[in-house]
């Protein structure tokens, strides 16, 4: 039974929109055993074992979760961990950070500026391959057509991606730098229409308000194109259908920027929506079964919220307000069942946890 303190407040919206698309409710919390939940970064299902991971830093450790009965089944320790200066911690320093799945193997960046490769029939680490950063590799992504994957190291300054061969050998095949990127580089997806991996750069220039999309060609390891984002500051970016791709806008009102989420189109390069009263994001994720986009708008003004929004009518149709300190900005989804999943930390009476959402 879920605590009353822990409960999550749903704020729905009115009108014709909200009747598009099914409105979530929570249905479970998963309790993360060991130490206190204070620090997490990304976390990603398996689509295929309906295996759920969370990079569970507190824990210095990727922790693994039964998706479909929402259960915690173990740990894979040896990262980094939550890096402490003065009592606060540096995220650019801990790990593990971001997380996937390619067949039998996990991947997941460390704070150290490594990849770490882990076996999934044994949970046990299996490689380390170092990117050449001083700084944690974040956020990642993967081309399933030509076996490529791609890593992004955001606090190295200038930020960079590299590009590693999913084979036997796990070769590097290029490292691409951004020198015009002023606040990092974030979430990166694959678009499986054109064979390109788009990635999130919040800011270029030292200009709050001018962000873009870098387009990236895997086979050449080179950017192809930079799509400009305005008033935006990306964050997260995930696709959805007629190669639309949304974009987590960490704008909150500073800098004269109002909270928004972008809904941008790859193939024509313009935005197809901007949706109001809503921002602060990190992660964002799509789900095909659910037909919807789900922000981590952690740093939402008010309070961190789950956003759902309608991938057809690119509508904001739900505000989910988590209570206490577990601000959502790390989100996954299920699309065996369409069920949404966002960890949520122990600060500030937050359950330590991972909250599961489903669709009414």
């Amino acid at each position: 039974m879920l605590r009353k303190t822990l409960l999550t407040a749903a704020i729905f919206l009115t009108g014709s929109v909200a009747a598009q698309a099914a409105a979530l409710k929570e249905i479970a919390q998963i309790p993360i055993p060991g130490q206190p939940m204070t620090s997490f970064d990304i976390s990603f299902v398996d689509q295929k074992t309906q295996r759920y991971y969370l990079a569970d830093r507190s824990n210095k450790a990727l922790d693994i979760f039964d998706a479909k009965t929402n259960k915690f089944l173990g740990r894979v320790e040896g990262f980094v961990g939550a890096v402490e200066v003065d009592g606060k911690v540096v995220n650019s320093k801990s790990g593990p950070d971001g997380v996937l799945v390619i067949g039998d193997e996990a991947w997941v960046g460390d704070g150290d500026s490594t990849l770490k490769i882990v076996n999934l029939k044994t949970n046990k680490i299996t490689a380390t391959i170092a990117t050449g950063g001083k700084k944690r590799l974040d956020e990642m992504a993967y081309d399933p057509r030509d076996h490529i994957f791609i890593g992004v190291n955001n606090a190295d300054e200038p930020p960079f991606a590299t590009l590693i061969a999913t084979g036997p050998g796990h070769k590097i095949l290029g490292k691409i730098s951004f020198p015009d990127a002023s606040d990092g580089a974030e979430q990166p997806d694959y678009n499986p229409a054109d064979g390109m991996f788009y990635l999130s750069i919040p800011e270029l220039n030292k200009d709050a308000r001018t962000g873009g999309v870098a387009v990236i060609d895997p086979r050449k390891a080179a950017v192809v194109r930079m799509l400009p984002v305005n008033n935006c500051h990306p964050n997260g970016l995930a696709f959805g259908p007629s190669q639309n791709f949304a974009l987590g806008c960490s704008v909150r009102g500073k800098d004269g920027m109002p909270p928004i989420i972008t809904i941008m189109n790859a193939k024509s390069g313009k935005t197809v929506a901007a949706l109001a009263d809503i921002g602060g994001a990190d992660m964002v994720a799509y789900s095909k079964k659910n037909n919807q986009y789900y922000t981590g708008s952690g740093n939402q003004p008010g309070g961190g919220v789950l956003g759902v929004i309608d991938a057809t009518s690119n509508k904001l149709v739900q505000k989910i307000a988590v209570a206490g300190g577990s601000t959502p900005h790390s989100v996954a989804v299920s699309d065996n069942d369409g069920h949404v999943f966002a960890p949520g930390g122990a600060a500030k009476g937050g359950c330590s946890c991972i909250h599961v959402f489903a669709p009414e």
